[in-house]
């Protein structure tokens, strides 16, 4: 498209003519009418111009402590990281950064976690600006909402959550890390980490790549980034269900779906880790039963989006890494602020199978019958996700000199915009960067956004071809 147009130009431009002048601005009109004709394709450009800003506020020389300097593609890198919500990291963000440059990614989170139309939309309304239909269809979108009904009421509640929670986890944060520090950086740190925490994103201050492995025999920072973790997880629309539980005594199936799918992951995923690291050395080995227990946790739900960490994740045994990277495929529940495929697909990819075992036409979710479509969209998500991760691994594994299982965990980390790292990210190639970069950003729009915003959706058609039957299995 910019080939096509750039050869316009110069061809229009020869004749120096007011007819010219004329015909390139509607070109220009016509190659913006692209951009914005359809809200998938919108989102994706919205997204790139973010993380492009960001890229160029992190260059400068104020965003880098005094005696540090970064090149194009770890700014890059950087911004892609933390606009797409997944922590992962070329340079050490404690110790790399300013306090200018902390905050730059800390916006950045912000507008990635929340989605940068959601906060045009806060914007709009303190301004008094009427929200157009074309930018309630984006918003629609970026909250993956069915229907338009409510949209900017839904915002509205979104950003209330949002600052809510993080407020009272940036308090408690800072409560707990005033013991440790001075007033003014426990404030600084708390804000930071409810912030980061919240949105699943991963970064940390701590330096030294150590995410908050000092605070692993400390219960009250891990159980406050586990609730944080899960908060960020479940999704907007799940939170406005439980806060009017109490009036309407009742939740949707989603949000029941969501909650259970998030609970039986997080209790079976820590029961299995802490049956794989029990004895394990490097990890759990030297910990009391309370601090495994606590460690099983935290990395039962961390991998599910989060991305920090109080052990090193290199030194897991792979069977728990391959037990991680099945966690961060999943991630977390549709609406949050975390990627994967969702809590939600991989339920209905589970009972379509029971389904099919059991001989039965309908595929039934907690006594609610399923539509197909629902059905061959689960699946074509997982698909595609899959085939995104395998393609990530395969481009990697041809790029970085480290192990199989090292690459696959950190194209699914980056995939599933996670931030959990094996080690591989401070060691990638300039080439590994911009695949990673590739992979953080796709997973972050999610599969059907990418689609749409390359061709846009087809009507029905009308007519249906002749059945064929083929032998499956």
């Amino acid at each position: 498209m910019l080939f096509v147009l750039f050869f316009s130009l110069a061809g229009r431009l020869k004749g120096n003519t007011l007819s010219s002048i004329i015909e390139v601005a509607g070109l220009f009109k016509k190659v913006r009418g692209w951009f914005v004709s359809s809200p998938p394709r919108a989102l994706t450009i919205g997204f790139i111009v973010i993380i492009l800003i960001g890229t160029v506020l992190l260059k400068l020389p104020v965003s880098l402590r005094e005696g540090q300097s970064i090149d194009w593609v770890d700014a890059l890198f950087t911004s892609a990281s933390a606009t797409c919500v997944t922590g992962l990291v070329v340079l050490d963000t404690g110790t790399f950064f300013s306090t200018f440059g902390h905050w730059v990614i800390l916006a950045l989170v912000q507008i990635g976690g929340l989605g940068f139309m959601t906060m045009g939309t806060l914007f709009a309304i303190f301004l008094r600006r009427k929200v157009s239909l074309k930018e309630r269809l984006i918003l629609q979108e970026s909250l993956n909402q069915n229907n338009l009904e409510g949209i900017i009421k839904l915002v509205l509640r979104v950003i209330y959550y949002a600052l809510t929670i993080e407020l009272a986890g940036s308090i408690l944060f800072t409560l707990r890390f005033m013991l440790d520090m001075s007033p003014g950086k426990a404030i600084y740190f708390g804000i930071f980490h409810g912030v980061s925490i919240f949105n699943n994103a991963g970064f940390d201050l701590f330096g030294d790549y150590r995410s908050m492995a000092n605070y692993i025999s400390d219960p009250f920072v891990n159980l406050l980034s586990i609730v944080l973790i899960i908060l960020g997880g479940l999704g907007f629309v799940v939170l406005a269900d439980l806060v009017e539980y109490r009036r309407n005594r009742r939740l949707s199936l989603h949000s029941k779906v969501a909650i259970y799918t998030t609970l039986l992951l997080f209790i079976g995923g820590a029961v299995v880790i802490l049956l794989f690291e029990y004895t394990n050395q490097k990890t759990f080995g030297p910990l009391n039963m309370a601090d495994k227990i606590m460690a099983s946790l935290l990395h039962s739900m961390t991998p599910r989006s989060a991305g920090i960490s109080t052990i090193d994740v290199a030194s897991l045994r792979q069977a728990t890494q391959f037990l991680l990277v099945i966690l961060m495929f999943i991630g977390v529940s549709p609406g949050s602020t975390g990627g994967g495929i969702k809590t939600t697909t991989f339920a209905v990819l589970i009972v379509a199978v029971l389904a099919v075992f059991r001989g039965r036409k309908d595929v039934v979710l907690l006594r609610h019958r399923i539509e197909p479509d629902r059905v061959y969209k689960a699946i074509t998500v997982t698909l595609f996700s899959f085939i995104i991760v395998v393609v990530g691994t395969m481009l990697l594994s041809v790029t970085e000199s480290h192990s199989f299982m090292v690459v696959l965990f950190e194209a699914t980390s980056a995939f599933a915009t996670v931030g959990l790292s094996a080690g591989l990210t401070p060691e990638l190639t300039d080439i590994g960067k911009f695949i990673v970069i590739v992979l953080m950003f796709m997973g972050r729009l999610g599969p059907f956004t990418l689609f749409y915003a390359v061709g846009p959706r087809k009507g029905k058609t009308l007519y249906r071809h002749a059945e064929g039957k083929i032998i499956i299995g």
